[in-house]
């Protein structure tokens, strides 16, 4: 007899309901075998037809083995770990790991070095080791300021110290797509803030992050993460990055050289970094630009704009774009108050509107690119908030946006090949991160 696998499949389900209404009414059968029947024509495939098969990729990673420790002497105590919870206190986190011992609480509460228990935050952890009986032979926290409190019996008495913790730092990956923001694509891939803002900072001389961002924009990360005992400690500096923005892929590895200094280069050598950065500000809107034709809004009538305005929060950092010495800082006329640097050759830049100056920038000073020179204001004629920016070659102002920046220093002849075998396992990294798609982005260790 042929085989008639509907009827079968029928059949099978026709007796599950049997089973399954057992003293049902014989309407109440009827309706389930009809919906039993039913059901086989919703799960039915058409013959010839195929499923595609989801694609895949395997990806294989030579890991560390695990480090075998030795099991504990005779006589050792007990380790456990509880996460502070909101609302904990130390009397509660013991009490949970099943310890009572008043004069460990009446320690605690009395010794000025073990204060830093009673500034717990949630999510924290606390490792604590007690005897055979159950009373407390040790503890150690992590305080808000990074270091280890420890409380351990010395004989019959309790005594707590603070020390400096051993940091240990290894690398973790990170890769996303941009669809409304760097922030919100980086917040997706697990991207700390920090580690964020400085690939911002290390990309600024060829990107500028609010004006040249697009969709489907991507980034590839290597960053130090910092753990103690375990626990996170924060992120470290970004090892290797790649942006590919606008179909232009850029790449960055950090050196140190032998005096530990840190700079960002390509994978050729060449300075990534310009000698100006492109914008003075992390992220801001740009609200006018340069122009020989600009209605003023103060004057109410047609002048050139010899700048570009950057609109931002009263108090928002504005950074130096490149090295130089401040020639001037104070109030000027229009500009109210501003700083102009001077940079090397012809080149300058000038700031203006400022609310107020950094610390320690006055006539003479001396600046790095990067550092915070003032702060974002509206002095002197300005209708809101926001930073005017020149810069000036020979004392002319150019267009910033558009000019040509001057390239920095390459690497020395003498390090390429070290930088080219440090650089190595980290370009392995971002290789593995860039033959990833696109749905798969995201933070691994």
């Amino acid at each position: 007899m042929p085989f008639d696998q509907p009827r079968i499949l029928a059949q099978t389900l026709v007796a599950a309901a049997r089973r399954a209404v057992g003293a049902a009414s014989p309407g109440q059968w009827l309706a389930a075998a009809a919906l039993a029947l039913s059901g086989v024509a919703a799960f039915g495939i058409a013959p010839g037809s195929a499923v595609d098969p989801e694609p895949s990729q395997f990806v294989q990673r030579a890991l560390d083995a695990p480090v075998v420790t030795p099991l504990a002497a005779a006589g050792a105590g007990y380790w456990q770990e509880e996460r502070v919870r909101r609302g904990d206190t130390v009397g509660s986190i013991l009490a949970r790991l099943g310890i009572d011992d008043p004069e460990t609480m009446a320690f605690l509460r009395t010794d000025p070095a073990a204060r830093p228990l009673y500034q717990l935050r949630p999510g924290r952890g606390i490792a604590v080791e007690t005897d055979d009986d159950g009373r407390m032979r040790a503890l150690r926290f992590i305080a808000a300021d990074g270091r280890r409190l420890t409380v351990a019996r010395a004989g019959e008495k309790l005594v707590a110290s603070s020390e400096a913790p051993a940091v240990e730092t290894r690398w973790k990956m990170a890769a996303g797509e941009i669809r409304s923001s760097l922030f919100g694509a980086a917040d997706e891939a697990g991207l700390p803030d920090a580690v964020t803002i400085q690939l911002a900072d290390v990309f600024a001389g060829d990107i500028d992050f609010y004006k040249d961002l697009q969709r489907g924009d991507r980034f590839a990360v290597v960053y130090e993460a910092r753990s103690i005992d375990g626990e996170p400690a924060g992120s470290g500096r970004i090892v290797a990055a790649e942006f590919e923005n606008r179909g232009r892929v850029l790449r960055a590895f950090l050196w140190r050289d032998a005096d530990g200094a840190e700079s960002y280069y390509a994978e050729d050598g060449s300075a990534l970094r310009k000698a100006f950065l492109r914008s003075p500000m992390e992220f801001s809107r740009m609200t006018s630009g340069f122009t020989n034709a600009r209605f003023h809004p103060i004057l109410q009538t047609w002048r050139a704009h010899k700048g570009v305005d950057y609109g931002a929060p009263e108090g928002t950092p504005v950074r130096a774009t490149a090295n130089g010495k401040v020639i001037f800082a104070g109030v000027q006329g229009g500009y109210g108050k501003a700083v102009h640097l001077q940079h090397s050759g012809a080149h300058s830049t000038f700031y203006a509107h400022l609310s107020r100056f950094a610390p320690r920038v006055a006539n003479g000073a001396r600046v790095a690119q990067g550092d915070v020179i003032g702060y974002v204001g509206q002095t002197g004629w300005a209708t809101g908030p926001h930073l005017h920016y020149e810069f000036r070659v020979d004392n002319d102002a150019r267009n910033p946006l558009t000019i040509a920046m001057p390239s920095g220093e390459p690497l020395p002849a003498g390090e390429r090949a070290a930088f080219a075998a440090r650089i190595a396992p980290a370009n392995a990294q971002l290789s593995l991160v860039r033959s990833l798609p696109a749905g798969l982005l995201a933070a691994a260790e």
